[in-house]
């Protein structure tokens, strides 16, 4: 990849991480309800997890896909599912005072990252990429350095969704309002999956 090539793709990950999508609802209600520190596993998770797809998805699952595009498809509804479920926790969570302790956890390292796999938009953000910004007689070092790039570009952006929710906790003093928000997340949530399930 030439240097403008590079330069092309890192705005691209910069506007593709930052904008809303399952991942970054998700950071912006671990942020609030349990703060920046405990939600770095879940942040770390979702980098390296997605930097591991991208990768994977250049050496070859790409054109399994193509081969067959049914195991896309299941992966797309399996996706779809576990996001539902996660928007009922987050809508069912109770908020948690200063101080103390959550009977809820953030997230964990090996949950996030291996969520990226079922996540529509890790997907749909791979595969442009790599259709994209490879050149077309791309090897492995080309894929390593895209996913790495995507990685180190990404990873800022979605730590400000985190941060953002923290931000919000001066605000969300009340259960009430932190309910209202958890809400509002879940439902977001559940919105992000209407252009994946009805393209």
């Amino acid at each position: 990849m030439s240097l403008d090539q590079i330069l092309a793709f890192c705005a691209f990950a910069a506007i593709s991480s930052i904008t809303p999508g399952p991942n970054n609802m998700m950071l912006l209600a671990s942020g609030l309800n349990h703060g920046f520190v405990r939600s770095l596993p879940h942040l770390a998770g979702i980098s390296i997890g997605f930097v591991i797809l991208v990768f994977a998805t250049g050496l070859g699952m790409h054109a399994l896909f193509v081969q067959v595009p049914a195991l896309q498809t299941v992966l797309k509804y399996v996706g779809a599912a576990y996001l539902l479920w996660l928007a009922w926790k987050l809508a069912r969570a109770v908020p948690v005072a200063p101080g103390e302790a959550s009977a809820t956890k953030p997230m964990s390292f090996f949950g996030a990252a291996a969520f990226q796999w079922v996540n529509p938009k890790a997907w749909v953000m791979a595969i442009s990429a790599l259709t994209t910004y490879l050149p077309h007689a791309f090897g492995v070092p080309d894929v390593l350095l895209l996913a790495l790039v995507f990685g180190a570009v990404g990873a800022p952006c979605i730590a400000a969704w985190a941060s953002c929710g923290v931000a919000m906790r001066r605000v969300l003093q009340n259960p009430r309002s932190v309910r209202i928000f958890n809400g509002v997340c879940a439902a977001l949530l559940v919105a992000s999956l209407y252009p994946i399930l009805f393209e």
